[in-house]
């Protein structure tokens, strides 16, 4: 991919170093050691006191904390790092390019998250080993870069384009909740069985593969340059890499088609080259679909 001349998208935020803190137990905006509330909770049991009183009080005790700023770090100047504000800002261009001119809408773009390890979401503890994922409930893309790495050693699929593809489906799926799309399979999940269940989210993760393949055949429209030779196959080998019996033949050695929740990796390559081929976010009707 040619990404020279694209402009960095503003929309991150860069978690890596950071860490879940505190020490003790907040009380009125301050801090109570575990020493006083186990002090607290032995005056509860022998003498029949309010444990809170005693909290209460040693909160007043406590000096008066103001919440420090904390410092702004520079953003990171790393290739990984660079490249993915750079893909992150294409997608916000593109798709609201494609908002515009095909739904008559503004688009509204997500916050991707770089984070190491373990991060709070507003959809429980997100972990580096769920690979990367979106957040509905936050409008925010979650990506430990090190997934990269992975991609590549692990399932053979490396180059530019195939992690410019994971940021793209992760944005894909910011695309059905934007356009109610994710409501409705939510909805309709907790009124199946699971093995119904598995298959509708198999047709969501579809779909979000052919958005990626309509982000990256507009983003080429508009910029001719975009686009290198084997860019495509790379993004086409990551998705087949990705297949649920490809992953389940691995790790189990056997198949299971039940428990698919992404889709087969013929079918994720079908959808995404779907999406590559047509451009048009009208035919990634998943749901539609008679056939994967």
């Amino acid at each position: 991919m040619r990404l020279d001349d694209e402009a960095e998208s503003q929309n991150v935020e860069d978690r890596r170093g950071g860490g879940f803190g505190g020490g003790g137990f907040p009380l009125g905006g301050k801090s109570i050691g575990i020493g006083t509330v186990v002090i607290a909770l032995a005056a509860s049991y022998f003498f029949g006191i309010d444990p809170m009183l005693i909290l209460q009080g040693a909160s007043n005790l406590q000096p008066q904390q103001t919440p420090q700023p904390q410092a702004q770090r520079a953003p990171a100047t790393d290739q990984l790092t660079v490249f993915t504000r750079k893909v992150l800002g294409n997608t916000e261009r593109t798709w609201d390019h494609i908002f515009q001119t095909d739904l008559n809408r503004r688009y509204a773009a997500p916050t991707l998250v770089l984070f190491s390890g373990a991060t709070p979401t507003a959809c429980g503890t997100g972990q580096s080993a769920m690979g990367p994922f979106y957040c509905p409930a936050d409008q925010k893309v979650y990506i430990d870069l090190a997934f990269y790495n992975e991609l590549r050693q692990r399932f053979g699929a490396g180059g530019d384009f195939a992690q410019a593809y994971v940021i793209a489906h992760e944005v894909g799926h910011h695309i059905q909740n934007l356009l109610g799309v994710s409501g409705k399979v939510d909805s309709a999940r907790r009124r199946m069985g699971e093995a119904q269940a598995n298959q509708l989210s198999v047709r969501m993760e579809l779909q979000a593969d052919c958005l990626a393949g309509v982000w990256a055949a507009t983003a080429q429209k508009l910029n001719q340059q975009l686009l290198e030779p084997g860019d495509i196959e790379e993004g086409l080998k990551a998705a087949a890499a990705i297949g649920d019996d490809r992953l389940q033949k691995q790790s189990q050695g056997y198949v299971v088609p039940e428990a698919f929740t992404h889709g087969t990796s013929d079918q994720r390559v079908r959808w995404l080259r779907q999406g590559l081929s047509t451009g048009d976010i009208r035919k990634c009707d998943t749901f539609a679909a008679k056939q994967l």
